[in-house]
Parts: C-alpha cells; sequence; structure tokens
C-alpha cells in the first residue's frame, strides 16, 4: 500500500476510534482503547518504514549520511597539539596537509593532496653547491612545494568582512565581544583562497612553545631554524599579556621561504627521507593567521571559542556542531575543491567493488554524525538494528559477531545473513613483553660469560612465554605473534621461514612451531637456573612484572604467572600508578613490563628505533622510545646507515642483520601486531581500513534506500504484548462498568422516588 494512502487511513482510524471513545464508559475509555488506538496507528505506520525506536531525527531521514559513534570528548582539534587517533578521526576530514596516502593500493604510497605534483627535493653542500643525494656532502635538503592554485577555506566567521572590506569580528576587548556567547552566535562567514604562507604559518605555530605541539622536539632537529624561532618567540611573549595574540608571520625562519602564493620551501638538516610522511600529518596543514588571531580575541578563550574546539580547514569536510556531551556532526564542505575518488588500486579491489567510484567527485558522503556511546552493548545493539552504519567488535560481541574455523576467522551466519561485512587489516603496532637489559638478573650486563648466561635466561623465559595461546584467549584471536619489531606492511618485515625467530621457533610443514618446553629448560640450566632455582644458592628465581593494572588476580595476570610457573620461575606483580611507573622506567627500576608502539608512518625506521641506544629510557632521562634500554653496538651502528636510507635490497640486507641480532640478545621475551576488526553493514560502500590515514571518510558513501529498508524490516514493531495487556485491561474493566452502571441505574431510580 503507498504510504500516502496508509497514512490517510491512519488519520481516519484515529478520528473514528476517538469519537467511539468518546461514546464509551469512562473505564474503558482510558484504559484500553487508547492501547487500541496505539497499536492500530502504529501498525498502520510500521509499513511506511517509520521505525518506532528510531535514534536518529526524523529530518535525516533519506539522506546521504554515515552514522557512527566516540566515547570520549576529543581533547585537542588544533592540528598543531592532536597526536591522538581518536581526534585524528574528526579533525583529518578538515584539514588539508601537502601529502595524503593513496586510498587503495598496497603498500602504502604517498600521493598530492593540495599540491600540483610531489614535492622537489634538492640537496645543497655546506657552501651552497647542488649535490647529488648519494654525496658525502649533503649538508641540507631543500623540500620545494607547489600549490593547486584555487583552493578555498570552509566558510568561517574568521573570514567574515563587512561592506569596507573590514573584518566583520574582532574586537578590543571582552565586554565588545560580550555578545557572541558561543560559535554558532557567529552568523557571517566568509572564505579566501589558501596560499603558501598558511603553511609556513602552520610550521611557525609547531615551533611555539606555548603550543606544546608533541612533534616540536624531533622536528627541531631537521627544519633548519627551527630551534632558534623557538627561543625568539619565548622572547617576544615576554612583552605579551596572557592569552594575547603573537602575529608569527612577523617572525624569521631561517628554514622557511614562501615564494609567492603557489611556492614555498622547506630547509632541512642533512638527509631526513622521513620527512615526507610527516608532510601527510595534520601537524603541516595550513593555518590561515585571520583564524590564529580571530580565536585569540579577548574573552573567547573563556566562552571556548577556541581552535581546540571549532577547527578551520580546507579539507572535505568542516564540523558543524562539536557537543561531546552528546554528538559531533562533520558536513560537507561546499567550497572543497575538485578532488576524485581513485582510478586503480590494489590486487583484488575491483572484485571487491571497491573501484565502483573511481573517477567520482568527493566526498561522497553529505554529513557524518558520531553520537555519544559511552557503553558497548547499546553501540552494539543500534548496529545490529541498522542505526550505526559501522561497527567495531567488541569482546562482549565477538561471538556473535564471528566464527572461528580452520580457514581463519570469518563472519558468523548471523552477520552473513544480514548482508554484513567484515574488514580486516594487521594494524601498524608491536606491542611487547620486554626486559629492562640494564637489570642485573635479566639485562645484559656484567662479564662476557654472565650476559651469556642472562641471553639464555631470557630465551627460555621467550620460548616458555606463549603469545599465540594469550592472543587466542584474551584478544579473541585478534592478532599475530611478532617475529620482530616491523609488522607486517612495512618495508623490511620478514615473512615466512626467512623471518622467523630462530631463537624461539623451527620451521616445519611450512609453519613456524614454537621450540619445546624442553628445549627451554635446557637453556634454563645452561643460565644457572636448573628447575627455577638458582644452581649455587638453591634459591628460587623470583622475576617482578611492573605494571599499572594492579598487582595480580586478573585472568591474564595469572595466565602470565603460569607461563613462568613452566620453568619453575616465580613471577611477582608490582602494581602501581601510572606516574610511578613512567617512574621506574625512567630510572630502570623496572624489571619486566608490557609496553606497545603504533607507527607515526609506514617505515621501518619508526619501529626499529625502539631498540636504538641512544633512544634508552635511562640515557635519554626518560623521554626515548627505547623502554629496554637495549644497547648493542652492532645494532646501533647498523641502525645509523639504515635509518636514512631509501627503501632498497641494501637497506633490507642492513634490516635482516639488525633483527637477526635482536632474535639472538632477546631484548623483548614475546611481542605481537594487533588486527583490527570493522563490520560494515551491506549498505556501506567503499570501505577498506588503512593502517596509517585516517583521512578516509571522504571515500565512504551509503545507499540510503538501502539502510531504510533494512531498519524498517529489522525493527518491525511486536504489538501482540500490547493487544493482550489491552485485552486484559478489557476484562478488568467489564465488572467495574457494570457495577457503575448499576449504581447509576440506582441513583436514577432513588432520585425518582424522592421527586414523587
Amino acid at each position: 500500500m503507498d504510504c500516502a494512502v496508509v497514512k490517510k487511513t491512519t488519520t481516519i482510524f484515529r478520528q473514528s476510534l476517538g469519537q467511539l471513545t468518546q461514546r464509551t464508559e469512562a473505564v474503558i475509555r482510558y484504559a484500553a482503547l487508547p492501547v487500541i488506538l496505539l497499536s492500530g496507528a502504529s501498525a498502520l505506520l510500521s509499513g511506511c518504514g517509520e521505525a518506532w525506536n528510531n535514534p536518529h531525527p526524523e529530518s535525516e531521514q533519506g539522506q546521504n549520511i554515515i552514522y557512527s559513534s566516540f566515547s570520549e570528548r576529543p581533547k585537542h582539534l588544533d592540528p598543531a597539539r592532536s597526536y591522538s587517533s581518536d581526534e585524528g578521526r574528526f579533525i583529518d576530514q578538515i584539514y588539508d596537509p601537502p601529502l595524503a596516502y593513496h586510498y587503495l593500493r598496497r603498500p602504502y604510497e604517498l600521493i598530492p593532496n593540495t599540491l600540483t605534483k610531489m614535492p622537489e627535493i634538492r640537496y645543497l653542500a655546506a657552501d651552497g653547491r647542488e649535490v647529488s643525494d648519494s654525496d658525502a656532502d649533503v649538508a641540507f635538503s631543500v623540500y620545494q612545494f607547489e600549490l593547486q592554485p584555487g583552493i578555498q577555506y570552509q566558510p568561517h566567521p574568521a573570514f567574515a568582512v563587512n561592506e569596507q572590506g573590514e573584518y566583520r569580528y574582532r574586537f578590543d576587548n571582552a565586554t565588545d565581544s560580550a555578545a557572541y556567547q558561543s560559535f554558532d552566535d557567529f552568523s557571517e562567514t566568509g572564505s579566501r583562497e589558501l596560499v603558501a604562507a598558511d603553511y609556513v604559518y602552520q610550521i611557525k605555530r609547531l615551533a611555539d612553545p606555548t603550543l606544546l605541539s608533541p612533534v616540536r622536539g624531533l622536528l627541531s632537529e631537521y627544519i633548519v631554524g627551527m630551534s632558534e624561532f623557538s627561543a625568539a618567540v619565548t622572547e617576544q611573549r615576554k612583552n605579551l599579556q596572557a592569552g594575547e595574540w603573537l602575529d608569527l608571520r612577523a617572525l624569521p625562519f631561517a628554514g622557511l621561504e614562501v615564494q609567492d602564493d603557489h611556492h614555498f620551501s622547506i630547509r632541512l638538516k642533512g638527509k631526513y627521507p622521513q620527512f615526507s610522511y610527516w608532510l601527510a600529518f595534520h601537524f603541516f596543514a595550513p593555518m590561515p593567521w585571520e583564524a590564529d588571531e580571530f580565536y585569540h580575541q579577548p574573552g573567547f578563550a573563556d566562552r571556548n571559542i577556541v581552535l581546540d574546539w571549532h577547527p578551520i580547514g580546507s579539507g572535505p569536510f568542516m564540523m558543524t556542531r562539536n557537543d561531546p556531551n552528546e554528538v559531533i556532526i562533520l558536513e560537507r564542505n561546499p567550497n572543497y575543491r575538485n578532488d576524485f575518488y581513485p582510478q586503480d588500486g590494489a590486487d583484488g579491489d575491483r572484485e571487491a567493488g571497491l573501484l565502483q567510484a573511481a573517477g567520482q567527485r568527493l566526498p561522497l558522503l553529505d554529513k557524518a554524525v558520531y553520537r555519544l556511546e559511552k557503553e558497548a552493548i547499546p553501540l552494539w545493539t543500534k548496529f545490529l538494528q541498522g542505526y550505526y552504519d559501522r561497527s567495531g567488535i567488541s569482546s562482549d560481541s565477538f561471538d556473535q559477531a564471528v566464527k572461528i574455523s580452520s580457514d581463519g576467522i570469518g563472519l558468523s551466519d548471523e552477520m552473513r545473513e544480514k548482508g554484513v561485512t567484515l574488514e580486516k587489516e594487521v594494524v601498524l603496532g608491536t606491542y611487547y613483553f620486554g626486559f629492562n637489559m640494564l637489570d642485573p638478573v635479566l639485562g645484559d650486563t656484567g662479564t662476557e660469560e654472565e650476559r651469556e648466561k642472562k641471553r639464555k635466561l631470557r630465551q627460555a623465559i621467550a620460548i616458555a612465554y606463549d603469545q599465540q595461546e594469550a592472543i587466542n584467549i584474551f584478544y579473541n584471536g585478534r592478532g599475530e605473534v611478532a617475529m620482530g619489531p616491523v609488522p607486517p606492511g612495512i618495508f623490511g618485515y620478514q615473512s615466512g621461514e626467512e623471518g622467523i625467530n630462530p631463537s624461539v621457533f623451527e620451521w616445519q610443514q611450512d609453519k613456524a612451531v614454537r621450540r619445546s618446553l624442553d628445549d627451554a629448560k635446557k637453556l634454563l640450566i645452561e643460565a644457572g637456573y636448573p628447575q627455577g632455582r638458582n644452581a649455587e644458592s638453591g634459591e628460587p628465581l623470583v622475576l617482578n612484572l611492573d605494571t599499572t593494572t594492579g598487582g595480580g588476580g586478573s585472568a591474564i595476570q595469572n595466565w602470565m604467572i603460569k607461563q613462568f610457573k613452566k620453568l619453575g620461575i616465580q613471577l611477582n606483580i608490582r602494581g602501581t600508578d601510572y606516574n610511578r611507573f613512567k617512574d621506574k622506567m625512567s630510572t630502570g627500576n623496572a624489571q619486566m613490563f608490557q609496553w606497545g608502539w603504533l607507527a607515526d608512518y609506514p617505515d621501518a625506521e619508526n619501529f626499529l628505533f625502539l631498540l636504538y641506544g641512544p633512544n634508552g629510557q635511562v640515557v635519554s632521562g626518560g623521554s626515548g622510545v627505547n623502554s629496554t634500554n637495549y644497547n648493542n653496538a652492532e645494532y646501533n651502528r647498523l641502525f645509523e646507515s639504515m635509518k636514512l636510507m631509501e627503501n632498497s635490497p641494501e637497506r633490507m640486507e642492513i634490516i635482516r642483520r639488525m633483527l637477526e641480532i635482536v632474535q639472538r640478545d632477546m631484548p623483548w621475551a614475546s611481542a605481537w601486531h594487533p588486527h583490527s576488526y570493522v563490520l560494515n553493514n551491506h549498505w556501506v560502500q567503499n570501505a577498506r581500513a588503512h593502517g596509517i590515514s585516517k583521512s578516509i571518510l571522504k571515500y565512504l558513501d551509503v545507499d540510503e534506500q538501502a539502510r531504510a529498508q533494512a531498519q524498517n524490516q529489522w525493527n518491525q514493531p511486536v504489538l501482540w504484548p500490547l493487544l493482550l495487556v489491552a485485552l486484559l485491561l478489557l476484562v478488568l474493566a467489564v465488572p467495574g462498568v457494570i457495577a457503575f452502571r448499576r449504581r447509576q441505574q440506582r441513583r436514577v431510580i432513588t432520585d425518582q422516588g424522592v421527586q414523587g
């Protein structure tokens, strides 16, 4: 039946029942018929796709919107400050760095984003003459950028001007700005073209010490003049009031040069090939000086009118609502440049339907709505109802979502019937169980003979510690055992027999098999601890695991204790708060610990530096990424020669030698690479996991009609309980009605007798 007809019929039905209700006794009128009315009307309306339980506004029905969720407020939306993946999922759709990652190609490939082409790199000697990239005299690398002309920023009040061309929203004091209590109070907006100076201005912001950019320290090692610029900013701020705007355009920065509106350059010290990866981060997105000035106006910070809450960019989306207690909304930027879905991808992408949108203008979506969901179960329920388009898989819903078979992990029958698809990818990260290599019992200390014994002790523990079992039990099998620091998908990863850790595994029947417990016990004897006791004193070997999650008793901690008990070793778990734990790590007082690292960029250097000696926690005063304090001279030398090399067979050979050293020395008892699992309802199109970039929203699309049909089908109201309640109320009401009518009749007779 046509929906309009159904609605008209429902209206007549309501009117008829209303008239009938007026003629019915009081008890029935107020008990049974309203329920029947509700049931009948709703039954008709349910055929029109109007689900009773839809949490989204009716005004959004039929629109090209993707629905998702968030669990915590994004702390920073300023691209100079944000370093969290939870924040990146929002701001990476808004800001426009010079480079981006190709959405589909694997291995990961950088492509121009706002540039006309990839940056041109010139190498200079100290005297300024140009040299080749392989020349030993390279003192500087100069990156030259050419911007696409005509790129516009999103509409924003920072650009709004009056009839005289003056900025409309500029105030001398907090009183003048008092009429604007929230960002929504600014009714006028404007825009302008993105120019080269905006990129330079953002890099100057990265160097501003007051912004506490998490990348300032690293970039200061490479960008010429960055440390000096930071010092100059600090000096200038001495003459300003707290919160007062400092126009960074006025301060020179030796390593940055703007040639014209569409050309600029960045000068680096020496060679730093990984710098190209940083150019795809939101840290290097452009920032117009007008926005910086706008957000520093008097009184704005007190009202939360700041860049950290209201981003401004030239990317495909803009944030139109930021209410972290309810919803965050991104909408299509009406000024977004010409940008198109890729024409090619990796093997199998065409067959998987990932190229059906090839050549279409981006973004494909009109809006993205993220609702606050603090609990996993309501989120999962709404996904199953079709009200969220995509979902991760929590431990509570794992068995309902997937099934494990001899072929691996796949979708459950229920998910297949609903048309749900599973998006799987190895996360570019490594989580590890580490030894403190400065520890007198486990570390690489003492005479050569003592160091060899401690190495065998670490190897014995590594064999006994069954990481695959932990993955299966505690992470639903969502991960794989690591043979070294470098995860799959990155140049330098070793696969198959070539990549196994021979200290822990053997290659049998085309797969890695963990060495036997007898091998571990033999190593333990050679280490001087037969059956887990000191060979000389007979005292049991007690090792300490430092953690921030309590002092034992949890299932995973009990499992760990059993792993060490296989060798007769007693594991003592020392729980503490995070600050105390960090202090132990920075001073070298932790014996064993668990840690992890997620890739900043897809390069082996970003993982192998986790074991580079000068990056040690203790030697660096707590700032280094080498939490084990591992310090092998040969490994350090190889790392220094490898880190600035382009990917090549020579670089691969160096990485292979580095991995052999680590596998022998065993600074980590175990490690693993997690797997990402994301479910998509069948109307979500072009969804593919990307291990590095968060800027993927512009490629996604939804079939709104298919979604509406599924929502209607999956949310049919169950009406019989209401009808049963109505019938029960009616039955209960009948005696009351009869008694009521008898009383009325007796009253009439009595009244007539009195009148007579």
